[in-house]
């Protein structure tokens, strides 16, 4: 029995868990000491780990643990992201919301296809590629990093919201330009609208239903009968918005920000929970989404492949600087230019301009191209990941320093 294969793998798994969960608190010690965000000491933790260290962690792209802590981790944060959004700062900024998470990702992919083309000679449709890939910014990152460094409301909450609702439209163009390189190259402009609006639609109601469902059967006056289950709630809710919406081939990521920000906002249509229990859900979040973070970027950081990078590193390294300080700073300033009513200052307009995280979902599309074994993916690989350290490991550590310098910092 003690020799069973079962029970070897079982233990290899909780000797793994605990090692990343270990090796996570550590860091998040650290980090909180030398205050910087514990995403970037988590994804480095996960270097040191993996094969490019002293691969003790070991955990394939492609498995079923991977997948698992990867998609639900990634709806947890984004749940957590969306509770702390308040609907009262974002009825002042939705036009550049919605312009920056639709025709800013299309501007950010076509700049990055340009600078692909030239540095690394690719056909441009693969260049294409790999700009959709990279063009979404990150929830996972940016969530943790907004919820620890208090930055003005009005901009902490339009990046956060971005970085949930552009990942529709990354998925959708990255999709919409593999199937013009692997056919014919029959592409319908108006199809892909329609589908991406169908999918957003799909995201925002599902999410809203289940979130009103959620509050009110944990803080309506008389049908809370869930409310000392809240906590249970929220884990059944998240796992339960993304797949019933991604099983409708919509946007389950959208649909578990939209439930956490109907949730968090649960005053807004007259339900309240006691302050005792409302203590309990939130330090249960707080906690939950820790681990979460824990394991997503452990093991984000164990899985970069380093002889990729070492291959191909200065013309992407040229990509993502192009990247990160052409195409981004010409999204935020087009995007944000017809939106008048917002007032946006120079200030948080450079400040929105530098923080755009690449992480967890492009890597996990980069990942699927490789295993799809599609022209040139392994390029594209190769810049998604020196995005995701470059934008973690620089942009991230800036964060504070750079708010405070602008004036944004709130107390």
């Amino acid at each position: 029995m003690e020799h069973s294969p079962a029970i070897l793998h079982a233990k290899e798994l909780l000797f793994l868990l605990g090692i990343i969960l270990a090796t996570g608190t550590l860091t998040g010690f650290i980090a909180r000491l030398i205050k910087v965000p514990d995403v970037v000491l988590f994804l480095l933790a996960g270097i040191v780990l993996g094969s490019a260290g002293f691969s003790i962690v070991d955990v394939k792209v492609d498995s079923t643990l991977n997948q698992l802590l990867l998609i639900f981790g990634s709806c947890y944060i984004l749940f957590d992201g969306g509770a702390s959004v308040r609907l009262s700062v974002l009825k002042n900024v939705w036009p550049s919301l919605v312009i920056i998470s639709t025709v800013g990702v299309l501007i950010s992919a076509l700049i990055t296809a340009y600078a692909a083309q030239t540095l690394l000679n690719l056909p441009f449709v693969f260049a294409l590629l790999l700009g959709a890939v990279i063009a979404s910014t990150d929830p996972a990152t940016l969530v943790p990093i907004f919820k620890q460094i208090k930055i003005r409301a009005k901009v902490a909450q339009t990046v956060m919201s971005e970085s949930a609702f552009n990942d529709a439209m990354g998925a959708i163009l990255t999709f919409a330009v593999l199937g013009i390189a692997m056919s014919s190259g029959e592409f319908s402009v108006s199809a892909s609208l329609l589908d991406l609006l169908k999918q957003s639609l799909l995201g925002i109601a599902g999410g809203a239903i289940l979130g009103y469902l959620a509050a009110l059967f944990i803080a309506h006056d008389k049908y809370s009968f869930l409310a000392e289950y809240a906590p249970v709630v929220t884990i059944m809710s998240v796992a339960g918005a993304y797949l019933s919406i991604d099983n409708l081939h919509a946007s389950g990521f959208m649909a578990v920000f939209v439930f956490g920000l109907v949730l968090g906002n649960k005053d807004v249509f007259g339900f309240k929970m006691s302050k005792t229990e409302e203590a309990k859900l939130e330090d249960f979040i707080l906690t939950t989404s820790l681990i979460m973070r824990i394991f997503i970027f452990v093991l984000l950081g164990s899985q970069v492949n380093f002889a990729l990078l070492q291959q191909y590193f200065w013309p992407a390294l040229g990509v993502v600087l192009v990247f990160m300080l052409i195409a981004r700073p010409l999204v935020v300033f087009i995007c944000t230019w017809p939106d008048r009513r917002a007032k946006w200052t120079s200030q948080e307009l450079l400040f929105m301009c530098w923080t755009r995280e690449t992480g967890v979902i492009p890597g996990a599309l980069a990942g699927m191209l490789v295993g799809l074994q599609v022209p040139h993916a392994d390029v594209i690989a190769s810049v998604t990941f020196l995005a995701i350290l470059i934008t973690i490991i620089v942009q991230a550590t800036t964060t504070r320093w750079l708010a405070a310098k602008l004036g944004l910092l709130e107390n």
